[in-house]
């Protein structure tokens, strides 16, 4: 995936905020109920349903929807596309090893993902 100033922005402003990012993690885990994702946060359906919109324009969330009931699932793609750009210029523009990279973060991410699991179970999800 190619990224694009707009898409990388977009990207960028989703990951900036806490709720949004405790959405993504349970959505590592696998697809969810929008009304699921709702019930652990303070706030209206309606305001983490600005956040999901916030998501979905970054490309990081895929609705899927099945009567009335939304189902949103984690798309990888963005995300990997992002942190290869910024591994890339931590490496001063090398390009070269991009898989290390990758394997590397995927390694960090399924370490978070059983740390955050246990978090969510505490709230019965």
């Amino acid at each position: 995936m190619q990224l694009d100033t707009p898409t990388l922005d977009n990207i960028m402003i989703a990951l900036s905020d806490q709720t949004r990012r405790s959405i993504l993690e349970r959505l590592f885990e696998g697809e969810a109920r929008v009304t699921d994702l709702a019930k652990p946060f303070d706030m209206s359906l309606n305001s983490v349903s600005k956040h999901i919109r916030i998501l979905e324009r970054a490309g990081l969330v895929v609705r899927r929807k099945s009567g009335r009931d939304h189902f949103l699932s984690f798309n990888a793609e963005p995300f990997n596309a992002a942190t290869a750009w910024m591994n890339a210029r931590a490496r001063g523009g090398d390009t070269t090893d991009k898989s290390a990279d990758l394997d590397s973060f995927a390694a960090l991410m399924k370490a978070d993902a059983q740390t955050k699991k246990k978090r969510w179970s505490l709230w019965g999800v």
